[in-house]
């Protein structure tokens, strides 16, 4: 076993220690973590855990000659530069001064350290190489990215200091994944159900649910695992359940898709770059959840559901970055008590116990917000003044307009995405398909949902670029609009002339506050190219 595996072994040990005594969810403790990591397994942990991602934003520090579309290979030695001990890039830790190496690359961020999107996560790679942190978050490995790294270079790192980052054992023990997913990274693990699959399946079945990872999938035990519920206040309490200790609480089930924050990004990304995923229509599935209660359970804890004013519920999962933090967000308090609130803690996923992916044995499901707050592989939840303090709460998952930049957006101001826009797509046909028209008749497939509880009451279809509107029939759970957290397939056939070779559909919903989907993308634009819920346009080709 690796220096490597047994520092993150090590790591994953000490968390859960402390997450016995204290959450690991505000910031100082987070801060406290970090230095005990470091005291505890000195510098050789933060050379091998510490590294953070460089190349998601700032694409305009790349000049017209940088883009050229060669591909590069990053970290590779150049005799043109000069060459670097790691002590001396130890030194260049600080703000003033900040290198970071990649393989055999030796790179001056400094001027990139303002536009970092992790915010100031990156200064854990001070002086030291971001390599291990790119073999975590896999999707980085980019040209983009690379040649935007590249762009930093100022010499070599010595041979002897350049250290074997393989990262097989961090994924050695991945679930089997259906092959008929559509992966968009593999490490971490990122796929979308194929979309005609979506339309044939009112219940997602649970291996072709699409699949959103941060980090490797943490190795736990139903029969040992236990939830930590910790009060804080003016007097901290502190709370302790195994699964069988929860299912002391009344079993419920709920119907509900869960949507990717950037579901459809790949449409905003035509109109200008965007960051994140480059994901279709595919990052939203449904399914049959069982569990308990969350308000049962807070209530059963002790916690006032009168005094919710300024208070947070933060969840934390087991899953863990390569800085040895886990992944934590957090919703209002009162989300989480409110009578009609449907948040529950499930373990199981249309009937059978939770997919390894989808956050076996415990996972929290928060309906009609972002899948990214319905965290998988629950460890804690802490009621606190504050919200989590993590970065994936801090500084993603925020709304900001279409003239924001990653120079001028400031995450600390924009509102957290706690609901979902009303959207839809075509699946079936799709764009370039050529399909066979029967009977002068074609069949349209798709989807729509709406977030925060809301219903879809319609879905419009236009095939002459919106001067003309035709209603599809809908096929929808038979929960309440405020309680409706499920998504709805529609269909609509429509009647071909023969002379007609070729069809543009348009799509959009309308959901039970009357909202409807806004027909371009230019208007809805934002960095991180989520929200995305424009008209969905398709084209494809016909055949008599």
């Amino acid at each position: 076993m690796s220096l490597k595996t047994l520092l993150f072994r090590a790591i994953s040990r000490e968390n859960k220690k402390i997450l016995n005594f204290t959450p690991l969810l505000v910031r100082n403790h987070y801060e406290d973590h970090k230095n005990d990591v470091r005291n505890k397994f000195g510098k050789t942990a933060i050379v091998l855990f510490g590294s953070v991602l460089v190349g998601s934003a700032v694409k305009e520090k790349l000049s017209e000659t940088d883009k050229k579309e060669e591909l590069i290979e990053a970290g590779i030695k150049r005799t043109d530069l000069p060459t670097y001990r790691a002590d001396e890039v130890s030194k260049h830790s600080t703000k003033s001064s900040f290198w970071v190496t990649y393989k055999h690359g030796v790179y001056d961020v400094t001027s990139f350290l303002p536009s970092h999107p992790g915010g100031e996560q990156i200064l854990n790679a001070g002086g030291y190489s971001i390599e291990p942190f790119w073999n975590v978050y896999g999707m980085h490995k980019t040209q983009e990215v690379y040649r935007l790294l590249e762009s930093y270079r100022i010499g070599n790192l010595h041979d002897e200091d350049v250290l074997d980052h393989s990262d097989d054992e961090l994924w050695a023990k991945e679930p089997f994944r259906d092959d008929r997913l559509l992966v968009k990274t593999a490490k971490p693990f990122n796929a979308e159900i194929p979309p005609k699959e979506q339309v044939q399946h009112f219940d997602t079945p649970n291996e072709l649910f699409y699949v959103r990872q941060h980090m490797p999938v943490p190795e736990l035990d139903a029969k040992c695992h236990k939830m930590k519920i910790y009060l804080k206040g003016a007097k901290n309490k502190e709370f302790e359940f195994t699964l069988k200790e929860l299912e002391k609480f009344k079993t419920v089930s709920i119907r509900a898709a869960l949507m990717c924050a950037g579901n459809r990004r790949s449409e905003m990304n035509k109109v200008k770059p965007v960051k994140g995923l480059s994901w279709a229509g595919g990052a939203i599935s449904n399914a049959v959840w069982t569990g308990v209660r969350l308000r049962d359970v807070l209530l059963h804890c002790g916690v006032d559901p009168e005094d919710t004013d300024g208070k947070h519920v933060i969840f934390t999962g087991a899953d863990m970055d390569a800085t040895g933090v886990n992944f934590s967000t957090s919703i209002p308090l009162h989300f989480a008590v409110d009578p009609r609130a449907d948040i529950i803690l499930a373990t199981k996923m249309n009937g059978e116990p939770l997919p390894l992916d989808h956050g076996y044995p415990l996972r929290v499901i928060v309906p009609g917000a972002p899948a990214v707050r319905s965290v998988k592989w629950l460890e804690s939840i802490t009621i606190s003044k504050d919200e989590s303090p993590s970065h994936w709460h801090q500084k993603d998952y925020r709304s900001f307009n279409p003239t924001k930049t990653w120079e001028t957006a400031d995450f600390s101001t924009a509102p957290p995405v706690y609901s979902l826009p009303v959207t839809s797509a075509l699946c079936d046909p799709l764009e370039g398909d050529t399909v066979a028209v029967k009977e002068g008749i074609v069949t349209l497939k798709g989807y729509a949902y709406s977030g925060g509880g809301a219903k879809v009451l319609r879905v419009d279809v236009s095939t002459d670029q919106g001067k003309t509107w035709s209603e599809a029939e809908l096929q929808s759970d038979p929960a309440p609009p405020r309680q409706h957290y499920s998504w709805t397939l529609w269909s609509l056939k429509v009647p071909v002339q023969r002379s007609v070779n070729q069809m543009e559909v348009w799509v959009k919903a309308t959901d039970s506050n009357f909202n409807t989907q806004p027909e371009r993308f230019e208007d809805i634009w934002n960095i991180r190219g989520i929200l995305s819920n424009a008209y969905h346009r398709v084209k494809f080709c016909l055949q008599h």
